[in-house]
């Protein structure tokens, strides 16, 4: 089955596009989200990650409507691949069920690891650098995007210590245990019982 995943920024933003062209391309299901790309929590993805069972492909009218950013959307696809689910989007003509699908996919893999290499290397020098200067006072409470990826991916590393993690990110040690705990909840390391499979009868 062909299940199809639309998303809009906004109420005022119109759907109607995305689901004609998922439609034509054979979606049988089509889930839809109107909140922003950098929303952790998108519950039409997550309802349709449920519902995806193997032998399935998942569908997008294009990447930019399903991935918050170049690794996110490598570990969804990830995260399909290890359930035997397919992906394809229409714009850029992707479908890993091709081989040449297959061979793009591993490209952007490639291209994330870098993004990753190249975050890994800022961050240790910024650590540095943040060192060096005796850095102290208040840090601000707001956590962006960028920020969440950088702390998600340091974490996972194994590398790097909590405080190192909090110096990096330019947050309290406080802000750093709330961020954590919900990227692990986003990330369903704990807390999320998601990604399990519904019975279609």
């Amino acid at each position: 089955m062909k299940i199809g995943y639309a998303r809009v920024s906004t109420n005022e933003q119109n759907l109607d596009l995305q689901i004609k062209a998922l439609k034509e391309a054979g979606c049988e299901e089509i889930y839809t989200d109107q909140v922003s790309g950098g929303q952790k929590f998108r519950k039409g993805l997550d309802d349709m990650m449920l519902f995806a069972r193997p032998g399935d492909q998942i569908v997008v009218w294009k990447l930019d409507r399903i991935g918050r950013s170049m690794t996110n959307l490598i570990e969804l696809i990830n995260d399909m691949k290890g359930r035997n689910v397919e992906f394809g989007s229409l714009q850029e003509g992707i479908d890993t069920s091709t081989s040449a699908g297959k061979f793009f996919f591993h490209i952007l893999a490639s291209l994330a690891e870098f993004e990753r290499d190249m975050i890994r290397e800022r961050t240790i020098a910024g650590i540095a650098a943040a060192k060096d200067a005796g850095r102290v006072g208040g840090r601000p409470k707001a956590v962006d995007d960028r920020q969440r990826d950088m702390i998600w991916m340091m974490y996972n590393d194994g590398k790097f210590s909590g405080a190192d993690i909090q110096d990096a990110a330019n947050i309290s040690k406080a802000t750093y245990y709330r961020v954590l705990a919900e990227l692990k909840v986003a990330n369903g390391v704990e807390g999320f019982k998601g990604r399990g499979r519904i019975d279609r009868g």
